[in-house]
């Protein structure tokens, strides 16, 4: 697979201003095959959202996708992971410590009301008060005033003037310019504080589409979004609206695809990766993405805690064949894991010290089981949960048959029917099993793949793991403004992880996809989303 780097200097570090990223994630474009039809509603997969549509409460990719579309930030990405200015006029970095921003005046949310800087001071406070309980609460932890355990105001936000404001940070974060563009970010208008539950059903946002009517979100069926108008920003929507359809699988996805229901497809299913390319020809898209597969093995699960936990986690990871999965089952569109994050954000090593325990070793691997007998005797069955409907029962299916054959233990996948009733289990801490998980970053860099995974009350914290000695690397890293440094203190963060494995390593994923002859200007962004506000259906 080609490993094509995003590149950020150290001084880009310090602000959005002067923020220099090398290198292109790729993208497909079918070229001026015909004029297009800006009126036309481009058509494309994507799963039910786990929660209401609130930014501060999605942290799942279907969800995400559409918030994207609806909402703007203060910054936005580019293809190749590149920060632009949507929202703010100007963000300026003080120090290491204070930032402020300037806002472009006369941006509206789709329902008038004039984007100002209380717009972004409320939605943050919202989604950093505790007693919210807002799964994206942990972004807003380095801002003065945040707290885990009681409802507290965001005193680093001060509002200047109507367009200006500015944030004040508890300690040193190098890479928070960078953040800017995630979702947990963006502002809400004053309507979302007179119902926030009924404003999920039907937001109100300020990016380049809005819902094509109330009850425009058809739950398990499909999301209609319009252009809208109003939006002034850098991602102007070249197309009439977008229709985000949910599939019960990735197979009717793509099925879809091939019989002209569908425009744009994000995700070929393990079924197709032997053909897609040859099936699609020049509108297929396999190019690398900041996107990490894992499971994760909760330590309150018997057999997993203390010394016999690692020992049982390290014998599973040895026990995966990584390299024949990614080649017979996803032909070679993953690459096997060496560490916790990805190859295209710089920084990333393949050599990092304690990463051999991902390397394939059956011996080894019923050497350390023994070991972890020795201690408790293991009993019962090995199982990992996952959504049906995403396409994972193949790999889960071979990891199940490697861990039986080469632990002696009975194993298999235990399935759910969708992403959504997966990860009720997984939020509510009821799920008896292992299960899958992963990350799609929502920023480039090293952090973000570490801090919200893995850091001690972490909102994507799933496994419930916590570390001392992790948590003060990675404080360490994020407080560095010398980006070498704080790679360096990333990395033996990792090495940390290594040793207690709070998640399985798996592999990176390129983005597999592809669209229609119906559609052009197709270009498929660094963390594996598509530009969807670029693509123009032929008219």
């Amino acid at each position: 697979m080609k490993r094509n780097k995003i590149a950020l200097s150290s001084l880009a570090l310090l602000g959005v201003v002067g923020l220099t990223l090398a290198g292109c994630a790729g993208g497909d474009d079918a070229g001026d095959t015909g004029s297009a039809d800006a009126s036309a509603v481009i058509t494309t997969n994507g799963s039910e959202p786990e929660n209401p549509l609130i930014p501060t409460s999605t942290n799942e990719v279907g969800g995400g996708k559409i918030l994207d579309a609806i909402f703007a930030g203060l910054v936005s990405y580019e293809a190749d992971g590149a920060p632009v200015n949507d929202m703010a006029e100007e963000i300026t970095v003080n120090d290491p410590q204070n930032l402020t921003v300037k806002l472009k005046e006369g941006q509206t949310f789709s329902d008038g009301e004039e984007v100002t800087a209380d717009n972004f001071i409320k939605a943050w406070n919202y989604g950093a008060k505790a007693s919210n309980e807002q799964y994206n609460s942990y972004f807003f932890e380095d801002i003065e005033g945040f707290s885990y355990d009681a409802d507290t105001e965001l005193t680093g936000l001060q509002q200047v003037d109507d367009y200006t404001f500015t944030i004040a940070l508890n300690k040193p974060a190098s890479d928070f310019a960078l953040r800017l563009g995630y979702s947990a970010y963006y502002p809400l208008p004053d309507v979302a504080f007179d119902d926030i539950e009924a404003f999920g059903e039907n937001p109100v946002g300020n990016g380049p589409y809005k819902l094509a009517s109330e009850g425009a979100w058809q739950h398990n069926v499909q999301i209609d979004l319009v252009k809208n108008e109003d939006y002034q920003g850098v991602r102007q929507a070249q197309n009439g609206g977008l229709t985000i359809s949910f599939y019960a699988s990735q197979d009717a996805a793509y099925a879809a695809l091939q019989g002209g229901q569908l425009d744009v497809l994000d995700a070929v299913p393990p079924s197709a990766l032997a053909t897609f390319e040859a099936d699609l020809g020049e509108r297929a898209v396999n190019q690398p993405a900041a996107v990490f597969q894992s499971f994760t093995i909760p330590a309150r699960l018997e057999h997993f805690s203390g010394e016999e936990g690692k020992l049982r986690r390290a014998a599973i990871s040895h026990a995966i064949n990584r390299e024949e999965i990614t080649s017979t089952i996803f032909q070679k569109t993953r690459t096997p894991a060496t560490d916790f994050t990805s190859p295209v954000i710089d920084g990333w090593s393949d050599s990092l010290e304690g990463s051999d325990v991902l390397e394939f070793d059956a011996a080894k691997a019923k050497e350390l089981w023994a070991q972890a007998d020795a201690i408790s005797p293991w009993s019962g069955s090995f199982q990992i949960a996952y959504n049906a409907d995403g396409g994972h029962d193949q790999w889960v299916d071979a990891i199940s048959n490697q861990l039986a054959t080469n632990l002696g233990i009975d194993a298999s996948g235990a399935p759910y029917p969708t992403f959504a009733e997966l990860r009720a289990q997984v939020n509510n801490r009821s799920i008896p099993t292992a299960f899958r998980s992963g990350w799609q970053a929502d920023y480039p860099g090293l952090y973000n793949f570490l801090g919200p995974l893995y850091a001690t009350n972490a909102g994507s914290n799933d496994g419930d793991y916590s570390s001392a000695e992790f948590d003060r690397l990675l404080a360490e890293g994020i407080s560095s403004t010398d980006l070498t440094e704080a790679n360096r203190l990333f990395g033996e963060a990792q090495t940390v992880l290594f040793q207690d494995l709070p998640a399985i390593p798996l592999w990176y994923s390129n983005v597999t996809g592809g669209y229609a002859d119906t559609v052009q200007n197709v270009e498929f962004g660094w963390n594996s989303v598509p530009l969807f506000h670029e693509i123009t259906k032929v008219g």
